[in-house]
């Protein structure tokens, strides 16, 4: 088997045929959430912190208080803008819920799974901005390897998300779900 050619590579070429996707545009999606993922939760932080103030603002110093006049007496404008600040903040928890269901189910992939884990976390989720020598010594692999894994790491966060997380919150069993099982 070549390089390029690993078990994992070619269950990913498998199940990108069986879903009809295209591997690179799985690749390129799946990196892009990854690279803003931090950044979104970053964002999202400080916009919950904003609401909470606006809140305490409205109901002097109580929640309780800024949510009853909000519920009862606030024009429409203010509660529709109030929904839509939260609604906001519940779609950016559920990305960042599904982001953690795809990485539980890539550290349970059966062939090396905590190696995945362990490369996207460490290149894309850490607060830390690892250098390349740093992140080969902490993984102990070798440059080539670790380029390969790391790709082939991004394609099962595609399918884990996409393929699994995604159709889980939606209620229903993904195709990469069902892969999932059957290599394990």
């Amino acid at each position: 088997m070549s390089r390029k050619a690993t078990k994992t590579r070619n269950y990913i070429r498998y199940i990108c045929e069986l879903a009809n996707w295209n591997e690179k545009i799985l690749y390129s999606r799946a990196r892009m959430v990854l690279e803003i993922y931090l950044h979104v939760c970053w964002f999202t932080e400080s916009r919950a912190e904003e609401v909470r103030e606006e809140l305490l603002d409205m109901g002097r110093g109580q929640l309780d208080g800024a949510l009853t006049y909000l519920e009862t007496f606030a024009p429409d404008e203010a509660r529709e803008h109030f929904e839509e600040k939260v609604r906001g903040l519940f779609e950016t928890k559920w990305m960042t819920e599904l982001v953690q269901w795809a990485l539980l189910r890539i550290r349970e992939y059966p062939c090396k799974g905590e190696l995945y884990c362990n490369i996207l976390s460490k290149c894309y989720l850490s607060q830390f901005d690892y250098r390349e020598t740093e992140l080969l010594e902490l993984l102990n692999m070798e440059r080539s390897s670790y380029y390969d894994r790391k790709k082939e790491a991004i394609l099962l966060f595609g399918l884990a998300l996409w393929g699994y997380a995604i159709p889980k919150l939606k209620g229903k069993t993904g195709l990469a779900d069902e892969w999932w099982r059957s290599v394990g």
